[in-house]
């Protein structure tokens, strides 16, 4: 009995200097004012980017200043993804000049478990080779795609405010660089601008079936602001600096279009078509030379077929349409 008493006290002790640490830690962090979700004074979860969070883990090779992009395009990937990123930088992804205008591509990553060391390194290793990864310390799962996303801004505001256009764009898709920097050229807006595929009159999916499932806790509202699909939408510089500053004011929202919409909202910026005829898919078109030619977007591409598609597109520059 004496043994089991002694145990009980030791671990009674052991449990309020546990208690202790935490509360003296929260102190700390609530000082600095370090959160990741952070509840403003009516309740409502907000976004926060900085304090610890903010640090950028890995860095690519950019020379924004030394070279400055036209168009920045920032790819939101997964560690795993490696087949997906070598086929993207041997097609559109490479780091390219279309007329006297420079095209970059970049990867967003987050960080894996602490398990997955293995994935750690890997891309770690990949971001020395390549020089074109961009990386912060939060979990990369699906519904964390806004914090990847505000990163990737963020990494713009610091690092890149040199470039004209921003695109954010994911792994599985084609995007036909020549096409859409031309269409900007003779767009000739490089203020105030946001296009994409635009979703005008979209309602929240009560189903929890769905992968898109928002309950009315999440978001009471019948409708979502106007935004453009995640699968692809570029945004006029001045207009990325202005999301990330007033992200931290909107209430964080899983759904990395529909956060960006909420966002663009409070600014009252519209979507606008880049063109009269839709160039941006967000599903998958059947491919044909002369279809993909005069599109700027197009969704669920495996690797192998990015590859068959922008070699025969390279193939036949001069076949007429």
């Amino acid at each position: 009995m004496k043994t089991m008493d002694k145990r009980r006290v030791v671990f009674t002790m052991l449990l309020l200097f546990s208690c202790l640490c935490f509360f003296i830690l929260s102190l700390q962090l609530n000082f600095m004012k370090v959160c990741f979700f952070c509840l403003n004074s009516s309740g409502m979860l907000m976004f926060n980017f900085g304090g610890d969070n903010g640090t950028f883990l890995l860095l690519p090779n950019a020379r924004c200043e030394q070279k400055p992009p036209f168009l920045v395009i920032l790819v939101a990937t997964r560690h795993k993804e490696v087949e997906a990123r070598t086929a993207i930088r041997r097609t559109w992804g490479k780091d390219q000049t279309i007329g006297n205008k420079r095209i970059a591509v970049f990867f967003l990553v987050g960080t894996m478990a602490e398990q997955e060391k293995k994935a750690e390194a890997n891309i770690a290793a990949e971001s020395l080779i390549y020089r074109d990864i961009i990386q912060k310390n939060f979990t990369d799962t699906y519904y964390n795609l806004t914090l990847k996303t505000v990163m990737g801004l963020e990494w713009i505001d610091h690092f890149c405010p040199q470039t004209k256009f921003v695109m954010k764009t994911d792994t599985d898709m084609f995007v036909n660089v020549f096409y859409l920097t031309e269409l900007l050229v003779k767009k000739n807006r490089t203020t105030h601008f946001f296009t994409g595929y635009q979703k005008l009159n979209e309602f929240p999916i009560r189903s929890r079936f769905s992968k898109w499932y928002v309950s009315e806790e999440e978001y009471p509202a019948q409708l979502y602001p106007p935004f453009c699909s995640g699968t692809g939408y570029i945004l006029s510089t001045d207009v990325a600096h202005n999301v990330l500053t007033v992200s931290k004011s909107v209430p964080f929202f899983k759904l990395e279009d529909v956060f960006v919409g909420m966002c663009l909202q409070k600014l009252n910026i519209m979507p606008e078509p880049l063109y009269s005829e839709e160039t941006f898919f967000p599903d998958k078109i059947e491919f044909s030379i002369c279809r993909f030619r005069k599109i700027v977007t197009c969704h669920h591409i495996r690797p192998s077929e990015l590859l068959i598609y922008w070699n025969a597109l390279n193939r036949t520059t001069e076949e007429s349409c």
